[in-house]
């Protein structure tokens, strides 16, 4: 059976800055909701609509102990973000030396 397709890709994901505060405070350990929720000046519903996109999205797994949910980062699809930027990174180090040089002969 093929695995179900995400609803939110991870750049839609990490786009709102809550989300990415959820995913540094999940980065080091796995946490209840309360926990989370004590962490944002915001409600528990809230909290949680944020981390079912970030689910969804693959960057945040999710399992019951007992009568709580508890979450914990899955940083594996951030390499798309990874591999995005390192395109990139091309372009702004030749940017940055023609910079540089420019700067330099300036001071001469």
């Amino acid at each position: 059976m093929p695995a179900p397709a995400l609803r939110h890709d991870v750049f839609q994901a990490i786009a709102d800055p809550t989300r990415r505060r959820l995913l540094k405070l999940l980065a080091n350990e796995e946490m209840p909701i309360a926990a989370i929720t004590e962490h944002f000046p915001m409600s528990r519903t809230a909290v949680n609509k944020h981390l079912h996109v970030l689910s969804d999205a693959g960057l945040v797994r999710s399992r019951r102990a007992g009568r709580e949910t508890r979450y914990r980062l899955r940083p594996e699809p951030l390499a798309e973000v990874r591999e995005w930027l390192v395109f990139f990174e091309a372009y702004w180090d030749e940017k940055l030396s023609l910079l540089q040089a420019f700067v330099e002969k300036g001071e001469e």
